[in-house]
């Protein structure tokens, strides 16, 4: 007990690290207690951080704060409305249609795991086949169905719409427009003793801020640059696929090895093992090859590089608090993590202090 009793008050003795302490545990609490609630104002609040940097170099390059803001919130405005009513009626019939075909799928697979057994009967029966593709069967198709149906219910939800098609583009837009009045209110509150929290968010702004601004670009080029390939190729579901595929490089690593296997199924599902397969697959291996090899490097030069179990266990840890938007924010997070942990004050006498 001693002992505890002797880290807080050497650790907790400062007055900066409690309010350091206490701003960690209050957004914490806020996140995941109050996040369903304050949902519009968190996903506001993190838009709107996004659309200022465009507004700063807009400002840098002589154009009236007012003006900027306004071409943002418009651009921003028109995107929004391409997304809900041009992209995502594509990407739901699309997904229909894949939950449609996965019986088909299935029975084509049937016949070449039915050769098993004949290959390798000392290793697996007909039986054993039998009964893994009736559960299979059954458990993608239900689960198909079950994600179509819960994609329908939500978006169809009034409230919901409600939400986020009004009330969103209102919170970023006065988010956007009194930016420093509500900064300044924020300070105000705050108590004079914040200079180490200061000191620990303006070395992670930058670079998280770089590191949102890159993945998002990485997102658009990696789906165009797949949607153009894949379309090119004639692959079924290219919208979808290239989709998916664009959101994988939020989950390092893993990612990627996820969303390979829904590519490779419907292509072979759909040509066989042809060359139109090979085509593909290769092609899509080399998209992978030039976003892991190029693109990332010259988007995210300037991140402080995480090691990859790092990079997992806060992608493991943040998705399961705050579902996609921890996995969005995972490696920001996580360096923010690291930061607060650098800068956190030592014990001085492990330095040898009096």
């Amino acid at each position: 007990m001693d002992r505890i009793l002797n880290w807080f008050k050497n650790h907790l003795s400062d007055p900066q690290v409690v309010f350091l302490a206490l701003a960690v545990v209050g957004v914490l609490f806020v996140v995941s207690y109050a996040g369903t609630m304050m949902a519009p104002v968190i996903a506001a609040v993190v838009v709107a951080y996004l659309l200022d940097g465009l507004i700063t170099r807009m400002l840098h390059r002589g154009v009236p704060r007012m003006m900027a803001i306004w071409l943002v919130f418009l651009g921003f405005l028109f995107l929004l409305t391409g997304i809900t009513f041009g992209l995502f009626p594509i990407l739901y019939n699309q997904l229909t249609g894949v939950v449609q075909q996965i019986p088909n799928i299935l029975a084509s697979g049937q016949a070449t795991l039915m050769t098993l057994p004949s290959n390798y009967p000392d290793l697996i029966s007909i039986e054993q086949v039998e009964a893994l593709i009736a559960g299979l069967r059954e458990g993608l198709t239900d689960y198909g169905q079950d994600l179509v149906t819960n994609i329908l219910t939500g978006a169809a939800s009034v409230v919901t719409l409600l939400i986020y098609m009004i009330l969103l583009p209102i919170l970023i837009f006065f988010f956007l427009k009194d930016k420093y009045l509500i900064t300044g209110w924020i300070k105000d509150l705050l108590p004079k003793e914040n200079q180490l929290t200061l000191s620990i968010w303006g070395e992670v702004d930058v670079q998280i801020a770089n590191y949102i601004r890159g993945k998002i670009w990485e997102i658009l080029i990696v789906w165009g640059v797949t949607f153009a390939a894949f379309a090119f190729l004639g692959l079924e579901f290219a919208m979808l696929l290239s989709f998916l595929v664009g959101l994988s490089v939020l989950v390092p690593y893993v990612g990627a090895a996820v969303v390979t296997i829904p590519v490779v199924l419907i292509a072979w599902f759909q040509w066989g093992w042809g060359s139109d397969f090979i085509t593909l697959v290769v092609t899509y291996l080399v998209i992978q090859a030039l976003d892991g090899n190029l693109l990332v490097p010259l988007l995210f030069s300037e991140v402080v590089n995480i090691h990859p179990v790092a990079i997992i266990v806060a992608v493991l840890f943040f998705g399961g608090l705050w579902g996609i938007w921890g996995i969005f924010f995972a490696i920001p997070l996580a360096t923010l993590v690291h930061a607060i942990i650098l800068s956190w004050p030592t014990d001085p006498r492990a330095e040898g202090g009096p």
